[in-house]
């Protein structure tokens, strides 16, 4: 240890101890505002950063919470347009329905009033064909009837005979 402290020198001491209040005194008076100013500064700093990141996570917070009530509300809106969309493709199905069944149930009508119509005349037609049959039959049966002097004064006296009794 003797060589470590060598010889002690009060002057020396007091000079060195002199010189460190001085450096102590400057330092205090040069250096130690400015790097206590830096250090505060920089503390300030921080502090803003911190509550700057506090502010800005509260943000995102309530802007996440604003996107998802306005997703909400955009599916709501969505599943709403999709219903509509749903009832008004229905609504229109059933018209088309009612008026497709309306258009057959008139077509229907139509074709039994024609089909009707077309039996009344085929059997108009019909009887205006039996009635000529039947006086061409007739005609047949009288000519073959009357080209027989015997046989029309038998006719003659029957229809007499008939005519007789139809007034008693």
């Amino acid at each position: 240890m003797e060589k470590l402290l060598g010889e002690f020198s009060l002057g020396l001491f007091i000079i060195q101890t002199v010189l460190f209040v001085l450096l102590v005194l400057l330092l205090k008076k040069f250096a130690w505002k400015p790097i206590l100013t830096a250090i505060n500064d920089r503390e300030e700093g921080i502090i803003n950063a911190l509550d700057s990141a506090e502010k800005a996570k509260l943000e995102m917070e309530n802007l996440q919470a604003d996107n998802q009530k306005l997703l909400k509300e955009a599916r709501t809106e969505r599943e709403s347009m999709l219903k509509e969309a749903r009832d008004i493709k229905n609504k229109m199905i059933e018209d088309a329905k009612s008026e497709a069944q309306e258009q057959a149930n008139k077509l229907i009508q139509q074709a039994q009033a024609a089909i009707e119509s077309e039996k009344k005349a085929a059997m108009a037609e019909l009887k205006n064909h039996v009635a000529g049959l039947s006086l061409d039959i007739a005609e047949k049966v009288v000519r073959g009837e009357l080209s027989n002097k015997d046989k029309q004064l038998e006719l003659i006296e029957t229809m007499l005979g008939e005519k007789s009794l139809t007034e008693v």
